[in-house]
């Protein structure tokens, strides 16, 4: 009973505060409710195509550096290699409310679709690194590809004597818009040493086809290419580069090599060290640390220095005229269908004897940074 009774108590209590508080008003002046805070939109949304290459996450991190430095607002989405998921990450940037999209495209053609939605919404677009022939591409954001293969065919014809030099050539992969630029720029100047019998193509049956034409189309391109298509995959090309091996053995101990890039450079040095050639001129590109070191060492022959570093600054200046309304600089160039401008960054060829000036000197990598990747 005396339970009862002490809740009744508590109960009758309770309703009397609830009049009281009903009935009476507070000489207190009310708090201002706070307003909540504002979360900085994206400025600027990124899509990279794979974190399985040294390239891209290189990128990630100047980008992430220079939009520290800039006070920009960023996010970095990575497609893997996968179509489906680059034109989910430009739609979720999209919905975010980014101003500025910079994309590498995983695969030039499929992203089509993706970034016109990106534009139709508003949103200003930027290709770096690979085209986008979209009409409404503000800019493309490049090195010169053609201009990257004719450093790398000129490096083996300066390192080439006499007749009959036993060369091989591979592509990157077939479907990436860069690949062709690259291989149509090396065969411009190798050509002419082909078909004077400085160079004796190994691997490529389809190239008498051209042996008397430099200056190719991409669709002339392809049909060498696909005899030699790396896939931008260092496993794709060690099987292809230990298959050219024994399908076009070498005759000797001394052979060049047309390499799209680091990864494949060092894949396919492997393989045609085992089948017995110990004097490898060999071309690269991208200046990979694993590569940097190879070229310190003389094991890989050069590789071409394009500076992620000039890049990404050159790809923030354009995003930053378009953030503010400004006009952008006047093309030098244009590409695709679309004529999307642009004004390619210069590159460096890097060998033995400039690797450490242009390497580490500039900064680009500490000798302890390459130390230890090896």
């Amino acid at each position: 009973m005396k339970k009862l009774m002490a809740l009744l108590l508590v109960l009758v209590l309770a309703l009397g505060a609830v009049g009281c508080s009903q009935g009476t008003q507070s000489s207190e002046p009310s708090e201002p409710s706070q307003p909540a805070v504002e979360e900085k939109g994206i400025d600027i949304g990124i899509v990279l195509p794979t974190q399985n290459e040294e390239r891209w996450t290189q990128d990630k991190e100047r980008f992430e550096a220079a939009a520290k430095e800039k006070g920009y607002n960023i996010e970095i989405l990575f497609s893997e290699g996968d179509s489906a998921v680059e034109a989910t990450n430009l739609d979720t940037l999209v919905s975010k409310g980014a101003k500025i999209i910079i994309i590498t495209a995983h695969d030039s053609g499929a992203a089509e679709s993706a970034v016109q939605r990106a534009i139709d919404a508003g949103v200003k677009v930027i290709a770096y690194d690979r085209i986008v022939d979209v009409e409404g591409v503000s800019f493309y954001v490049t090195f010169d590809s053609i201009v990257v293969g004719q450093e790398q065919g000129q490096f083996l014809i300066d390192n080439a004597t006499g007749k009959d030099n036993e060369l091989y050539l591979f592509s990157g992969g077939t479907w990436e818009g860069n690949a062709p630029l690259f291989f149509r720029g090396a065969w411009e100047v190798l050509q002419p040493k082909i078909a004077d019998g400085t160079f004796k193509v190994m691997n490529i049956p389809a190239h008498t086809q051209f042996i008397d034409k430099p200056i190719l189309t991409t669709e002339e391109a392809l049909v060498m290419m696909k005899q030699a298509d790396t896939d931008w995959s260092p496993e794709a090309t060690a099987t292809l580069a230990a298959n050219h091996a024994t399908t076009y053995p070498p005759t000797g101990t001394k052979a060049f090599f047309l390499a799209p890039n680091d990864f494949t450079s060092r894949a396919i040095n492997d393989a045609f060290t085992a089948a017995g050639v110990t004097d490898v001129i060999i071309t690269g590109q991208d200046a990979d640390i694993l590569s940097v070191a190879r070229v310190q060492e003389g094991t890989q022959s050069m590789t071409v220095l394009k500076d992620v570093r000039t890049l990404v600054a050159n790809a923030f200046d354009i995003a930053s005229l378009l953030l503010e309304g400004k006009d952008l600089p006047e093309a030098t160039h244009f590409y695709g269908d679309s004529n999307v401008p642009a004004v390619p960054t210069s590159v460096v060829v890097v060998t033995p004897e400039n690797v450490n000036k242009e390497i580490v000197e500039s900064g680009y990598y500490t000798q302890a940074e390459i130390d230890a990747a090896k």
